[in-house]
């Protein structure tokens, strides 16, 4: 029988290797899997390749990780802002790497590894500092670069609702980068806070086929925002 969750966090994260590269879901702090880079710090993997669209937030979840001394590289689409202060330290202290990807590109590399996509060509960051020593062609009167697949050996995302089957469902603003990092990944880790039956889910409304998922594990709600009310995170 399938059935693709775990019993925790640490046993869903228990093989992941130092010097992996681990995509992490989440647009800043929406739809990032907290418990999940949580438990990576636990498990004690370092010498990473991260992932994500920034750099962390405050103390927690991504920049916890960072703070941690666990990432020699990250990359990126927009790691400065008020609360990273431990991204700006450690690139300051030259302890981490920096490959800075225009979001759009970010994307779709990422789109492109879990697509068989060998490259592509965009007009985005041509004529600037990011498209340095990389191939540019013109096409149709118009200048591009040519990009190259993002793959990953683990993909860290956070859903709203699976089954044993690993089909999941997000949650508004929180589905961001997941999909596509799900496809782009050896290994696809992902939380939930419902567990739905087999064929209790709409085929219709599946945004992440199981096809793509290995491991769930299930989290419940515990953010807090507030006297008395609970947080949909």
């Amino acid at each position: 029988m399938i059935d693709k969750f775990r019993s925790s966090v640490a046993e869903a994260l228990a093989d992941v290797r130092d010097g992996a590269t681990v995509m992490i879901g989440g647009f800043g702090t929406a739809g990032q899997p907290n418990e999940l880079i949580d438990g990576l710090i636990a498990q004690g993997a370092k010498d990473l390749v991260i992932v994500n669209n920034n750099a962390g937030n405050g103390d927690t979840g991504l920049a916890a990780l960072l703070a941690a001394g666990r990432v020699r590289k990250i990359i990126c689409s927009f790691p400065r802002q008020a609360d990273s202060h431990h991204f700006d330290r450690l690139y300051r202290e030259g302890k981490l790497e920096l490959e800075l990807v225009p979001q759009g590109n970010l994307a779709e590399r990422i789109r492109a590894a879990g697509a068989g996509i060998g490259a592509f060509f965009t007009p985005t960051g041509y004529g600037t500092e990011l498209a340095k020593g990389k191939e540019t062609r013109e096409i149709g009167g118009r200048h591009y670069v040519l990009e190259y697949p993002i793959h990953a050996d683990v993909a860290l995302i956070k859903a709203e609702r699976g089954d044993r089957f690993g089909n999941l469902v997000y949650r508004k603003t929180a589905r961001n980068f997941g999909p596509i990092m799900a496809t782009a990944a050896k290994l696809t880790v992902a939380t939930v806070h419902e567990v739905a039956a087999p064929g209790e889910i709409d085929p219709e409304t599946v945004v992440t086929p199981g096809i793509y998922v290995q491991r769930i594990v299930k989290i419940e709600r515990t953010a807090t925002v507030g006297a008395g009310f609970k947080q949909a995170a």
